[in-house]
């Protein structure tokens, strides 16, 4: 089978384009080398796979599933099942799909659970199914998972609020708490929000950024109805304006830095622990900010 010739992005990556199954799916690798080694391996297990679709291992239906699916994913997706893919059920990962049998999941699942939360372990029991379905649709789990624990979100109430806003006045987060609690964005929505997105008077949500492999990727906002312009209030545009433009993005502070800063303030002020994404269902209260905006 002759290769596809690979072709240089902007971006200074590879892409390659190989049919796998009837389906196009294109590999970017850093490298032409890199792009073309990854696109044969991927070839020579599909001609195993065609001979004997039940020989290849359940790593590599897992990494053939994932290709498959990384145009239309979003990027924290797909680099969420390539860490799966890496580090659970590694038991099984090697072993052909001919030999993974209802037993052998239930018991890797059994021991996961002593460990990860329900919803890690469902998750990862999802994926394992969309894979199997794909390449081993004969083989149909009904896997016992661990029940589901609801996880009700900590709101903060008016008194908390007031503490928030005083002790991060000043701080790197206010900006950021500010947006989240008097305009209910999005943490990725914060991150997102670029300098030509702001008049003044109005904000536009048109852009969400999140970390892959701990290198910001942009991406769509959550939903269609996410895009939206919002007013700014005065004492926010005050703290936005007074934003060094060192970059095309407002807030410049990576999401780490904010949800640790924040954590730490709440505990040097005696405040109980709250996820910063726990702020954005706070909107009810934020009129108390008057108090503070002057």
């Amino acid at each position: 089978m002759k290769m596809p010739k690979a072709q240089q992005l902007p971006s200074g990556s590879w892409r390659i384009q190989i049919a796998v199954d009837g389906k196009r799916i294109g590999i970017t690798e850093p490298t032409e080398l890199d792009a073309i080694e990854k696109a044969a391996s991927i070839l020579k297990g599909t001609a195993q796979y065609n001979k004997d679709p039940l020989s290849i291992t359940l790593e590599e239906a897992y990494k053939r599933y994932i290709e498959s699916k990384d145009s239309v994913l979003a990027p924290s997706i797909v680099a969420e099942y390539k860490r799966m893919q890496k580090n659970d059920l590694q038991k099984l990962m090697k072993s052909p799909l001919r030999t993974i049998t209802q037993e052998k999941v239930q018991r890797e699942i059994n021991s996961m659970a002593k460990e990860k939360s329900p919803k890690y372990v469902r998750n990862i029991h999802g994926l394992l199914c969309s894979v199997l379905k794909e390449y081993h649709p004969s083989l149909i789990l009904r896997t016992t998972l661990p029940q589901k624990i609801k996880c009700e979100a900590k709101i903060p109430d008016k008194t908390e609020i007031q503490r928030m806003l005083q002790f991060v006045k000043g701080t790197t987060v206010e900006l950021p708490v500010y947006l989240s609690i008097w305009l209910g964005l999005r943490s990725s929505e914060i991150q997102g929000l670029r300098w030509d997105a702001y008049t003044g008077d109005t904000i536009t949500i048109k852009e969400a950024v999140v970390m892959v492999d701990r290198q910001p990727v942009s991406k769509g906002t959550k939903t269609y109805s996410s895009k939206r312009t919002l007013t700014v209030p005065p004492y926010i545009q005050k703290l936005i304006e007074s934003q060094p433009r060192t970059s095309e993005y407002i807030v410049t502070q990576t999401l780490d830095h904010i949800y640790k800063r924040f954590s730490k303030l709440c505990k040097e002020n005696g405040l109980q622990h709250f996820r910063f994404h726990d702020l954005r269902h706070a909107n009810a209260s934020v009129m108390l900010a008057h108090r503070y905006t002057g």
